[in-house]
């Protein structure tokens, strides 16, 4: 493992992969130079649930290269797939057997952004028949860029990751996050009955970055109901592919249509499952 560590991460300038870092890369500087900047705030499901002109800009962005560089695929954005879980479900249904799909979060952690908190990322992912073969996670505010290809491994700042080797959940950094609808309440729930199981709990309110610190090492696990595709596609395969495992709450394994997640190091999964399960995080609906 050392070796492989200690060698650079490279990637063919004419892959997907390729597009997806230059795509992450370009608009998260961009972004990055409009914080504290924006022009006009709206909300979409709920008062915490908050868009700006940023986010639609940046999806643009993306969806203009890819269109460039992959002209044939197809694209869901969370900008452009409509409001509300019913218009999120419906826009996964209708690209989820496509074969390539990106699947785009412009702004993972646009509340972050808003108020000027360093915790959000762009979220890229490309899937293949439903199969996610490609993720990208880009922090612009620590410059570090998450890098996953199926089967490949998954990277950051080029050095290969591997999840934590933490055995037992009282020796663990968990997070989780409250969604903007009606799933809070369940949430919190299993935030209370958790907190004293674990070391501790954090929040920081970007689902991607979050992914990306349980394939890093940084976290042990992470769980959230009511999330979307774009939320977690490119945070799923680096889990896999740094070692650890995803999976719906109710103990099914992942797929792109999966909206209540539990991520660990593999190592604790079934205990974590256990205590959500005993909380009242099971068989959630979609």
């Amino acid at each position: 493992m050392e070796d492989n560590q200690k060698q650079p991460y490279v990637v063919s300038s004419k892959s997907r992969v390729a597009v997806a870092i230059n795509a992450a890369s370009k608009t998260g500087e961009w972004i990055k130079s409009k914080l504290g900047s924006y022009r006009q705030l709206d909300t979409k499901t709920s008062s915490q649930d908050l868009v700006t002109e940023v986010d639609k800009g940046a999806e643009q962005m993306i969806r203009k290269l890819v269109q460039t560089y992959c002209p044939g695929d197809a694209f869901l954005g969370e900008e452009s797939a409509g409001v509300g879980a019913e218009a999120s479900i419906r826009a996964v249904e209708a690209v989820k057997d496509e074969e390539y799909v990106w699947i785009v979060d412009p702004i993972d952690g646009t509340t972050n952004f808003v108020h000027g908190f360093p915790f959000y990322c762009v979220s890229i992912a490309v899937a293949h028949k439903g199969e996610v073969i490609v993720g990208v996670v880009y922090d612009p505010t620590h410059d570090e860029l998450f890098v996953a290809e199926k089967g490949k491994g998954a990277y950051v700042h080029g050095n290969l990751m591997k999840v934590a080797d933490h055995m037992k959940l009282s020796e663990c950094l968990v997070a989780t996050g409250f969604p903007a609808n009606n799933s809070v309440e369940r949430n919190t729930k299993s935030l209370v009955d958790l907190l004293p199981k674990v070391r501790s709990i954090r929040n920081g309110g970007s689902a991607a970055l979050h992914l990306a610190y349980v394939a890093a090492g940084r976290l042990d696990a992470y769980w959230e109901v009511g999330l979307n595709a774009w939320d977690l596609a490119a945070g799923a395969l680096l889990v896999t592919e740094s070692g650890g495992r995803i999976g719906d709450i109710s103990g099914s394994d992942y797929d792109i249509t999966v909206r209540n997640i539990a991520a660990t190091n593999g190592h604790i999964h079934e205990e974590l499952l256990q205590e959500l399960h005993a909380s009242g995080l099971t068989a959630l609906p979609k």
